[in-house]
């Protein structure tokens, strides 16, 4: 339970949570890390606690820095409970320290522990003085909750960065140049995709604002610490957020005797006879999250499922309804599936895929087995060159 001392008189204080596999209907297959700060000055603050069963963590952490009693400032940047769990108890201890966070923070932290804290909301632009050091406030509403925000500590050129720049990902290291970088590159997407997405324009307005600083660390609030490549990820969330597709299909089903995932076979044909690459998901095998994660950068987006009960699967409905909610622009959709005697699935897929804003490239129907693979593939090319 060792602190990490990230700049000199800057500590990662937070908790490695090893076991996290579910958050809120994404998988974390490689756990979590939810991160707070300690800044030891004239006055001392806190950047963010934990959620509320690493609390224990985050205090030994702080205690082998300061007396936690001695802390005067706690920064909130975000209510959610993985940012804000650990703070009722905290504030047991520090009952002096006065809570910094937005107006919309405050009011969130209120209406979730009805604390009698001593609060400060901060405004766009204000600061703070610690000391020899300062904090400067940046709100950053809708990414992705009202209450969110940002926090610039300028002396050390450190951006706390709340939940931009995170990934789930659980690692005894702390800084990007200590991990693989594939590894965290692919969980930075996951998350983007997963949690940040719907906010996309919000988080452009932020880069345009936070891009005039002087950046040599950004301290998330989950995952790695970025000190070697900055650069790097803040050019992808400018793709990100930009919503930049690549020529790429996804093809996502589910099937009960194979028929819709032949169909899928035919479909992946048409798509590489064209030079577009394809990766098949299959619903039930590949998590939505992670389906997800391929969606977003993807430029067409293929969509299957058999008819049960006068419905598609589901597994599909699910996914759909995840889609939907993340909300991906601009993107060309492709509905497909088999059926008995009904047949209603895929229309019910397409009006989803229409609902989500696509272009709809077609709908591919096959009654019982398909036997004609190559019509389906040709009839999929005929509508890629329309």
């Amino acid at each position: 339970m060792q602190p990490i001392e990230i700049k000199e008189n800057i500590y990662w204080v937070g908790g490695i949570d090893w076991n996290l596999r579910n958050f809120h209907g994404y998988s974390t297959d490689r756990g979590s890390t939810y991160n707070a700060y300690l800044i030891i000055d004239d006055q001392i603050t806190l950047v963010d606690t934990v959620k509320s069963n690493l609390y224990d963590e985050m205090i030994e952490r702080i205690s082998k820095v300061i007396d936690p009693a001695e802390i005067d400032y706690i920064v909130s940047n975000h209510v959610e409970m993985d940012h804000s769990g650990g703070l009722p108890e905290l504030m047991e201890v520090v009952e002096d320290a006065t809570v910094i966070t937005s107006p919309k923070g405050e009011e969130g932290l209120k209406l979730h522990y009805d604390g009698d804290w001593d609060f400060k909301a901060v405004n766009p632009g204000e600061s703070l003085d610690l000391g020899t050091k300062s904090l400067e406030f940046v709100l950053t509403p809708m990414v992705h909750w009202p209450d969110n925000m940002v926090t610039y500590l300028p002396e050390d050129k450190i951006l706390f960065s709340n939940d931009a720049f995170g990934q789930h990902y659980a690692s005894s290291e702390r800084f990007d140049d200590q991990t693989p970088y594939d590894i965290i590159m692919e969980e930075a997407k996951k998350y983007y995709a997963n949690i940040v997405l719907p906010y996309s324009s919000q988080v452009q307005n932020v880069l345009g604002t936070v891009g005039d600083l002087e950046i040599e660390t950004i301290a998330p609030s989950h995952g790695i610490i970025w000190r070697s490549n900055i650069g790097e990820i803040i050019q992808k969330y400018k793709k990100w957020s930009a919503n930049e597709t690549e020529e790429e299909a996804v093809i996502i089903y589910d099937t009960m005797w194979e028929s819709t995932a032949k169909i899928a076979s035919g479909i992946q044909k048409a798509f590489e006879a064209k030079g577009i690459n394809t990766k098949m998901k299959k619903l039930g095998v590949n998590h939505i999250s992670d389906v997800m994660t391929d969606v977003m950068t993807a430029k067409y987006i293929c969509v299957g499922s058999p008819t049960l009960n006068n419905n598609m699967l589901p597994e599909v409905a699910a996914f759909l309804t995840y889609l939907k909610g993340l909300a991906p622009k601009d993107r060309i959709g492709l509905a497909f599936g088999s059926y008995g005697w009904g047949g209603q699935s895929v229309s019910q897929v397409a009006d989803v895929l229409e609902e989500c804003g696509f272009e709809l490239l077609g709908q591919i129907k096959e009654q019982y087995i398909p036997d004609n693979l190559e019509g389906i593939t040709k009839e999929v090319k005929e509508l890629l060159r329309g």
